[in-house]
C-alpha cells in the first residue's frame, strides 16, 4: 500500500504495542468490503437486512454501556491546561500517553488490525486532510467506508514523503469497560487515541475527533476554519445558487434545515434547496478573497428517532440502502427497521435495541423504547435525493451568509443580523440553547454552546474566537455577513409562534436578500431585524402583527440572558480570564450600553 516510511514505522509501533495477530489494509475495493460484511454477519457483529426492501443494509447493536459520545471522557491534551482551556477536559500528553499505553498494550491480541487511509474531503482537493485509522473493528471499517473517501485512492495521495501530513488515529475495542474508556485528541501531534468503545461517535475517528477537535487546531495554526455547520445552497427561480452555512446546538433542526424541501408555495415558484452538508464545514479563503466551504465528509451519521417522510423526507430516503443501522428496532416480520417517529405503527413482533424480543405496542405502551433514543443511521451522502452537484467539489462553494441559532422560547427574535464581522463572532460566541424535555436535567436550562463548537474545539475556545476575529481581518469586505435564528419562540400559552421546518426557507430568503443589498432592516440594540414587510408569510397561518411579536426585542429579557448568575453571558465569558479577546468584551459592553438606553 506504501512505501511512506513514516506511515510504517508508525503502524509498526502501533502493532507493537495493541500485538494484533493480522494486519490487513483497507484497499477501499468493494470486494474487500463485501468480504468484511460477511465475516461481521457470520461473527454476529452485523446482522443482514432485507435485501429487497433495505439493499445492501445492515444492523448493529452495542453494548449497552456504550451508546453516546462520552464527553467526561474526551480530552484534549496539550502541553499547558491553557492551551486546552476551561470548557475541555486536559490532561498533560505525557501522563495521558503513559495511561493509555498500559490499556492499549495487547489489546488486539487475538484480533485483526484493520490500517483505513481515509480522506477527510474529496481526494486531491487542496483542503482536503489525510487520515489513518487502526482498529480492530470490522463495524469501524464499514462505518469509515461510508463517512469518508477509504483506500489506495487516499495513500497514492498522500506519497512516500516521510514529512507528509496525516493524522495518526488509533482505536481498540479493548472490552468495552466504560470506567477505561477515552477518546482523547494530542492536537500538537496529529494524533486521536480511543479505547473501550465501539460507538460510532466515538470510533469513527474522521467525524468530530478529526473533522472538528483535530482540525480547528491545524484551522488556526494554517489560516482556516473546521465548524460545526451544515452547507446548503439555495436556488432561485432564475437558477442562481447561493450557498449559507449554519451552526445550531443538538435538538435545533440542523438536519431539517440542510435537507429542507421548499414550501409548495416556494417551490412552485421554482425554489430548490440543494444540501453540500449536513454537520460540517471546513472554511477557506479562496483565490477570489471569498470564503469557501467543503464537506468533509462523504456520509451522514445522522439521529434515527423522530425521522420520519414528515420531518425530514430527504434524511429517510438517503437510509434506503447502502445504510449501517446502529440500536434501532427490528422488525421481524420482515427483517426491517423501525424506530419511534417514523411512523404510528410499531412491529408487534420487534427486537428492540438490547436484543429482548417484544410486542412493540405492548412494550410502549408500558414506557420502553425500542429504539435507543441516540440510536443513529450511517448512510452515503450520495443517497440524498437533494444532494448538490458541488458535493465532490474539490474548491468548495463561496458562502454567501453564516447562520447561528439557538432554542430561546423568549430572548432571541426569528431572525437578526449583526452589524459586522466582530460582532457576528460575537453572535456565536454567545449562542445558547434551553433544554428541552429530551435533555437530561430540568427544562428550560440555559446551555451555552459557542458556535455549537462547545464540545468539539480542539484548543481554548477564547483563542478560537480570537482565531475567527483573525479570519475576518482577512477576508475584509468579502466576509460572508452574520446572522442569528430561532425557530422555537413561544407565545405566553408556551405555543411555537413560527411553523418552522420548510418554512424556515422564507427567512432564509431574507438573509440572502440582506446578503445581496435588495432589502433595509431595522437597526436595535442587538444587531438589525426585518422590516415585517420583507419576510414573505404568503400561506401562512399568521398575521403580520404575529410576525411583528416574532421579531421584537425585550430588553429586560436580554438584559437577563447577561447578568443571570448561572448562565449569563458575563459568567460565561468570565471563566476565560486573560484569554478573552478584548474585541468579545468590547462588544458585551457595547450590548450592555444598548439594552440601557
Amino acid at each position: 500500500m506504501t512505501k511512506n516510511k513514516t506511515v510504517l514505522a508508525w503502524i509498526d509501533e502501533m502493532a507493537a504495542m495493541c500485538k494484533p495477530a493480522k494486519i490487513t489494509w483497507i484497499t477501499g475495493e468493494e470486494s474487500q468490503l463485501e468480504a468484511l460484511r460477511a465475516e461481521a454477519v457470520a461473527t454476529g457483529e452485523m446482522i443482514k437486512l432485507n435485501e429487497e426492501k433495505l439493499p445492501g443494509c445492515y444492523y448493529h447493536r452495542t453494548a449497552e454501556n456504550d451508546v453516546a459520545r462520552v464527553e467526561d471522557r474526551t480530552f484534549i491534551c496539550t502541553p499547558t491546561e491553557v492551551e486546552a482551556g476551561p470548557i475541555n477536559n486536559w490532561m498533560a500528553p505525557d501522563e495521558m500517553y503513559a495511561k493509555l499505553k498500559a490499556l492499549y498494550n495487547g489489546s488486539m491480541e487475538g484480533r485483526e488490525m484493520y490500517v483505513i487511509p481515509y480522506s477527510m474531503g474529496p481526494v486531491g482537493s487542496p483542503f482536503s486532510k489525510i487520515g489513518i485509522e487502526l482498529t480492530d473493528s470490522i463495524y469501524v471499517v464499514l462505518n469509515m467506508a461510508i463517512m469518508t473517501r477509504i483506500g489506495d485512492a487516499v495513500m497514492k495521495q498522500l506519497g512516500d514523503n516521510p514529512d507528509a501530513e496525516f493524522v495518526k488515529c488509533l482505536h481498540a475495542k479493548k472490552d468495552v469497560n466504560p470506567d477505561e474508556r477515552y477518546i482523547v485528541q494530542f492536537p500538537q501531534d496529529n494524533t486521536i487515541w480511543s479505547i473501550n468503545s465501539a460507538y460510532g461517535g466515538n470510533v469513527l475517528l474522521g467525524k468530530k475527533c478529526f473533522a472538528l477537535r483535530i482540525a480547528s487546531y491545524l484551522g488556526r495554526n494554517q489560516g482556516w476554519m473546521a465548524e460545526h455547520m451544515l452547507i446548503l445552497g439555495l436556488e432561485n427561480p432564475q437558477g442562481e445558487v447561493k450557498y449559507i452555512c449554519a451552526a445550531f446546538p443538538s435538538a435545533c433542526g440542523k438536519t431539517n434545515l440542510a435537507m429542507l424541501i421548499p414550501p409548495e408555495y416556494l417551490k412552485k415558484k421554482g425554489y430548490k434547496v440543494w444540501t453540500v452538508g449536513d454537520d460540517i464545514s471546513w472554511l477557506n479563503i479562496g483565490p477570489d478573497g471569498r470564503l469557501y466551504a467543503i464537506n468533509p465528509e462523504a456520509g451522514f451519521f445522522g439521529v434515527a428517532p423522530g425521522t420520519s417522510t414528515k420531518t425530514n423526507f430527504n434524511a429517510l430516503e438517503s437510509t434506503k440502502k447502502g445504510t449501517i443501522f446502529t440500536n434501532v428496532a427490528i422488525n421481524n416480520a420482515d427483517n426491517t427497521v423501525w424506530w419511534e417517529g417514523l411512523d404510528k405503527n410499531p412491529p408487534v413482533d420487534a427486537t428492540e435495541w438490547t436484543g429482548k424480543k417484544v410486542n412493540g405496542p405492548e412494550y410502549i405502551a408500558q414506557g420502553g423504547k425500542l429504539a435507543h433514543p441516540n440510536s443513529r443511521f450511517t448512510a452515503p451522502a450520495k443517497n440524498c435525493p437533494c444532494i448538490s452537484d458541488k458535493f465532490e467539489d474539490p474548491q468548495g462553494v463561496p458562502v454567501s451568509a453564516i447562520v447561528f441559532g439557538g432554542r430561546r422560547a423568549k430572548c432571541a427574535p426569528l431572525v437578526y443580523q449583526s452589524r459586522d464581522w466582530q460582532h457576528g463572532t460575537f453572535v456565536g460566541a454567545i449562542m445558547a440553547s434551553e433544554t428541552t424535555a429530551a435533555a437530561a436535567g430540568a427544562v428550560g436550562v440555559v446551555r451555552r454552546d459557542p458556535m455549537a463548537m462547545k464540545p468539539f474545539v480542539g484548543y481554548n475556545m477564547a483563542q478560537y474566537w480570537g482565531h475567527w476575529l483573525e479570519m475576518g481581518k482577512k477576508l475584509g469586505d468579502k466576509a460572508p455577513k452574520i446572522f442569528h435564528v430561532n425557530w422555537f419562540r413561544k407565545d405566553d400559552d408556551g405555543n411555537f409562534l413560527w411553523p418552522g421546518f420548510g418554512d424556515n426557507m422564507r427567512v432564509l430568503l431574507w438573509i440572502l436578500d440582506r446578503c445581496d443589498g435588495k432589502v433595509d432592516a431595522d437597526e436595535v440594540a442587538i444587531g438589525y431585524v426585518p422590516k415585517v414587510d420583507d419576510i414573505d408569510i404568503t400561506g401562512l397561518d399568521m398575521t403580520k402583527e404575529q410576525l411583528k411579536d416574532l421579531l421584537t426585542i425585550d430588553n429586560a429579557e436580554w438584559m437577563k440572558d447577561v447578568d443571570d448568575p448561572d448562565t449569563g453571558i458575563k459568567q460565561y465569558f468570565a471563566q476565560f480570564g486573560d484569554q478573552l479577546p478584548k474585541e468579545m468584551a468590547e462588544e458585551l459592553d457595547k450590548l450592555i450600553a444598548n439594552l440601557s438606553k
